[in-house]
């Protein structure tokens, strides 16, 4: 086990060993989040999937109604008017063999990346840098596509990724300690409503096993996974 500062063990002292309501817990974490920065408030779902079955993989992306506080960098593999529809949008990096080549020299200075269909033969053949960082493109979670505009304005306001892991267990960023204790309920409750709405048909017994709420240098606190509606009440 890891061993924590004293900050930490004092703030996990006053976590008690129960289920909390979502609003209860969101309170629960900003109230013990021990360190000077703004931290990242995440959330931690385990779900009763097999992700070695491949109609198992629980994988998708979602819009969180009130971002997630963070500046995101957005590059965007385009050319000609997709490429100025792009940078009238907002986004931060746009090219195309250019980007490539800057990619292959391991320039990566963004945190998300779209391309256009017809770009893809190319950024396919960063596969393996962009791969491994979560950073490709990829059309089930809507980045490849015509419509760069829309995913960049999205991403920017806070788009983010869901994706289970071996352990069938979801990581995602809710907001900061700075938001509202109803605007990080608010994101919580659209990732899970998400979560259920794509559950596999194949997946058996009970689905949301456990979720848990911590900032990034705070303990974890236990949420309800009962709770599936009128996330605010606690």
């Amino acid at each position: 086990m890891p061993k924590h500062g004293k900050k930490y063990n004092a703030a996990a002292e006053k976590v008690e060993k129960k289920l909390y309501a979502p609003m209860t817990a969101v309170k629960l974490v900003k109230e013990l989040a021990p360190a000077k920065f703004d931290e990242t408030v995440e959330v931690s779902v385990r779900l009763g999937v097999d992700t070695r079955k491949a109609d198992q993989n629980v994988r998708g992306s979602i819009s969180l109604p009130n971002g997630t506080g963070k500046s995101v960098r957005v590059a965007v593999f385009a050319e000609g008017a997709k490429a100025e529809e792009a940078k009238a949008a907002g986004a931060d990096i746009v090219g195309s063999d250019d980007l490539v080549a800057e990619i292959q020299k391991g320039n990566l200075d963004f945190d998300a990346a779209i391309a256009t269909p017809n770009m893809m033969a190319k950024v396919g053949r960063l596969g393996r840098i962009l791969g491994p960082r979560g950073l490709m493109p990829n059309p089930k979670l809507g980045t490849v596509t015509m419509d760069v505009q829309k995913m960049v304005k999205e991403l920017k306001a806070g788009r983010v990724e869901y994706r289970a892991d071996r352990y069938g267990i979801c990581h995602v960023p809710l907001g900061k300690v700075s938001f509202q204790p109803e605007q990080l309920v608010e994101n919580y409750g659209a990732l899970l409503t998400e979560l259920l709405r794509v559950k596999p048909s194949s997946a058996k017994g009970k689905y949301v096993k456990s979720v848990t709420l911590s900032s990034t240098m705070g303990p974890g606190v236990k949420v309800d996974p009962a709770v599936t509606r009128d996330f605010m009440a606690e």
